[in-house]
């Protein structure tokens, strides 16, 4: 078994050190549109911190979100996480994300979790088609989910989600003789973790791998008037090793490649006949085979739509945590690129971490991005209150 996830690990440093070092990005510029996108942004500071790797860390509160297997193997029986960021603040002072999850266990291999995600997009002014003043309007959109893990071996686990997603971003408005309304979805996660003990020397170990099916879900339109959209149905794998360095500190490297499971766009003539690519225009089911053959340039822009993240995690006695990272996406998929640090503490009763956000490039409006996530745990709650 340990062989399986040392092969996932080669892979993974192939998608992650050599695709980006294939030809430079000469493709035009072909960014795959989604619905909802804020379901693909890392809502906690501990991954936020790692460059958005998730899916094979150490399982944490937060594991909803990257890995919901990952609750079978978590220590305790219970707990809560809360976390919140401003975002894209270097473009609009009020647009934030927030984050509520929670896990319970129901014995020694089941646990049940649950989380919720809100996006407020910030104040926006709707006018006619003169220009005239409507109204204000704050637009939102917000997810609900459900999991359940369970432990299958001593190092294997796998996990469900059911997703609830709403986007009301318009708030009813007609627009011409279009009539707008929320948009809904419904979507569903799964995922399997493992993890096994690693012998580095005379130091001991752990390997861990990960993926995840995100968001396999219905499509969702605004209007009655045009076809519905994909939402950003997503795979990631990943691996992480971790050495104990001594008894009390320790250190993970973690490695995730990230690819959205939606068709790219094709490219059109001037009667939008398509001319190199495939129609996008499909099933669901059709959409997540066909998102792997799909792009216009062939097997090198299939390669630049997967994203590679990095991070480094280091911890002092399981109390203190040190994070650094870095996220890279083709500039010919988007061109998100960016270093993540930040830092982490666990106390008797709570958790609480941080992260920073850094662009590589200039007047990104992701820059100054922070993020602020505080956890409690049921069993550190009940050992307080008996004192």
């Amino acid at each position: 078994m340990k062989n399986k996830a040392l092969t996932v690990s080669i892979i993974l440093l192939f998608l992650v050190f050599v695709s980006p070092l294939r030809a430079q990005d000469e493709d035009p510029y072909n960014v795959i549109q989604t619905v909802v996108p804020f379901l693909t942004i890392a809502p906690d500071s501990r991954a936020g911190a790692l460059g958005d790797a998730g899916v094979a860390t150490s399982p944490d509160l937060y594991s909803m979100h990257w890995n919901p297997a990952k609750y079978a193997f978590i220590d305790g029986n219970g707990g809560f996480g809360m976390s919140y960021s401003p975002w894209l603040r270097a473009l609009v002072p009020d647009i934030n994300l927030a984050y509520l999850t929670g896990y319970y266990r129901l014995d020694s291999r089941q646990v049940l979790a649950a989380s919720l995600m809100y996006s407020s997009l910030g104040e926006i002014q709707f006018t006619d088609d003169y220009g005239n003043y409507q109204r204000d309007y704050n637009p939102n959109e917000f997810s609900v989910d459900v999991a359940y893990s369970r432990l299958f071996s001593e190092h294997w686990s796998g996990g469900v989600a059911m997703r609830f997603i709403y986007s009301n971003i318009t708030g009813g408005m007609t627009v011409g003789t279009t009539e707008t309304k929320a948009g809904i979805a419904f979507a569903a996660d799964a995922s399997a973790y493992y993890t096994t003990g690693l012998k580095l020397g005379t130091r001991d170990g752990n390997i861990s791998a990960g993926i995840n099916f995100s968001n396999i879900g219905s499509k969702m339109s605004y209007t009655t008037d045009v076809d519905p959209d994909f939402i950003p149905m997503n795979m990631r794998l990943g691996t992480t090793f971790l050495v104990n360095l001594d008894r009390y500190n320790a250190l993970g490297i973690s490695l995730d490649v990230n690819k959205l499971l939606v068709p790219t766009p094709p490219v059109y003539d001037e009667d939008r006949n398509i001319i190199d690519g495939m129609d996008p225009n499909v099933s669901v089911p059709v959409a997540i085979f066909q998102s792997f053959y799909d792009a216009p340039g062939g097997f090198s822009e299939e390669m630049k739509e997967f994203t590679q993240s990095i991070g480094v995690e280091y911890w002092y006695n399981q109390q203190f945590a040190l994070r650094a990272g870095y996220f890279n996406e083709a500039e010919s998929k988007g061109n998100k690129k960016y270093f993540t640090v930040g830092a982490g503490f666990r106390l008797s009763v709570f958790s609480l971490d941080f992260s920073y956000l850094v662009p590589v490039t200039q007047n990104n409006p992701l820059a100054r991005t922070l993020r602020f996530s505080l956890g409690f745990e049921f069993d550190s709650l009940r050992n307080l209150s008996q004192k």
